[in-house]
């Protein structure tokens, strides 16, 4: 009982400022959640103090971009409503931060490009369109498969490759990129650029906002920067002027908080001869990672184009034929969300079904009938109650 008392009185002892530092220290999400177990106290001091939403931020300073984040029931409880914001954000967050450090060996990094957005020049559109970058081959159908840039006098002049992924919230560890080699050229060529750099984030307007690419000039149009929100760019990497694969290991995983990669090519290094300008031309591009949706989903419905992160805690005990399935008792945003992670399903299995090999949804970042909330947030349904919420109200020390 003497043990009890001390433990449960030491927060009180040494005040809420100082009690809040020493828990800020924690670098695990699992270790914030297992401090909010031991008392009311010590959940009450993590979860007011916002130490979840923090930790976030320390692992992915990306998140700083969210402006709000909510939390999505498929059939919301009658006492949601006398909820604290506090206890809302800890369930989020903690669950973000614990998906964010999950163990990579259980969801291993995979191709996450889903469709092509649009390329800032293309040389001859659509013969050279970006689209031929999301084929590995180099040759499809007898001809030459890549996408080019319009030419350039000047060597630094920039390009860019923008891509969708097949999901709204991935994290990102890897890009790869393989520079294209002219073999119909004298000399064989090989048009890469000197560096490469990466952009991460969203389309500034609402989902559906996009237009489909027809002719280069909505090519440029909707490849246009101000029409996007970065929330993480890359350092520069130096590109070889090889024909192979190369890949660029980003200095951390990073969360892509609205499913848009940028590829800039920075630099140009040859130049073709029959024009005497510069180009530069890709076969093929990689974006690996891993996606936390249908857990988590994004909205654009700010006026800025800041994000709402979306929690679906209902979403991790439903295999992907519960997706498929439609139910008069959802919830209406749980449906439209449940909804448009459908589409986007489908979608990747279009797309996947059109390249080989084939990688469908729940292979590729969704979830599968084994995949549920403790294998993605890297705390298990043992660790706590409500998914991170500590323990039930009679395990709590007196």
């Amino acid at each position: 009982m003497a043990e009890e008392c001390c433990s449960a009185d030491l927060l009180e002892w040494i005040g809420p400022d100082v009690s809040a530092c020493v828990f800020g220290r924690l670098d695990h999400p699992a270790d914030l959640v297992r401090a909010a177990a031991v008392s009311r106290t010590w959940r009450r001091c993590v979860v007011e103090s916002g130490l979840s939403k923090s930790l976030c931020l320390r692992l992915c300073p990306e998140v700083a971009t969210v402006a709000a984040a909510a939390e999505v029931a498929r059939s919301p409880p009658s006492t949601a409503a006398h909820e604290s914001g506090h206890e809302r954000d800890y369930r989020i967050y903690s669950n973000l931060a614990g998906a964010y450090v999950s163990d990579s060996a259980a969801k291993p990094s995979a191709e996450c490009i889903l469709d092509c957005i649009g390329a800032s020049s293309t040389d001859d559109f659509p013969a050279e369109t970006m689209e031929n970058t999301l084929d590995e081959e180099e040759i499809i159908n007898f001809r030459p498969s890549y996408w080019s840039s319009g030419g350039a006098d000047d060597p630094e002049a920039p390009e860019s490759l923008t891509y969708r992924l097949n999901s709204d919230i991935c994290i990102v560890d890897e890009i790869r990129v393989r520079p294209y080699q002219a073999f119909f050229q004298d000399g064989d060529p090989i048009y890469s650029s000197k560096v490469v750099r990466f952009r991460m984030g969203h389309y500034k307007l609402p989902r559906g906002s996009e237009t489909f690419v027809m002719d280069d000039y909505e090519n440029k149009m909707v490849n246009a920067d101000e029409k996007y929100m970065w929330t993480y760019t890359s350092p520069e990497f130096p590109m070889l002027q090889k024909n192979e694969l190369q890949s660029f290991k980003l200095p951390r995983p990073v969360l892509c908080i609205g499913g848009v990669v940028m590829i800039e090519l920075l630099g140009r290094v040859q130049k073709q001869e029959a024009d005497d300008r510069y180009y530069i031309c890709v076969c093929h591009a990689e974006v690996m990672g891993r996606s936390l949706s249908p857990l988590f989903m994004v909205e654009i419905s700010d006026p800025e184009g800041y994000s709402i992160l979306k929690y679906l805690p209902g979403a991790k005990d439903l295999s992907i034929d519960d997706f498929l399935q439609d139910d008069t008792k959802d919830s209406p945003e749980w449906h439209y969300l449940v909804g448009r992670y459908r589409q986007m399903n489908h979608r990747a299995v279009v797309v996947s079904a059109l390249l080989e090999p084939v990688h469908y949804m729940h292979d590729v970042g969704g979830i599968s009938d084994d995949d549920h909330e403790d294998d993605v947030g890297g705390i298990s349904d043992d660790d706590h109650e409500d998914d991170v919420g500590g323990i039930s109200d009679d395990d709590y020390l007196e």
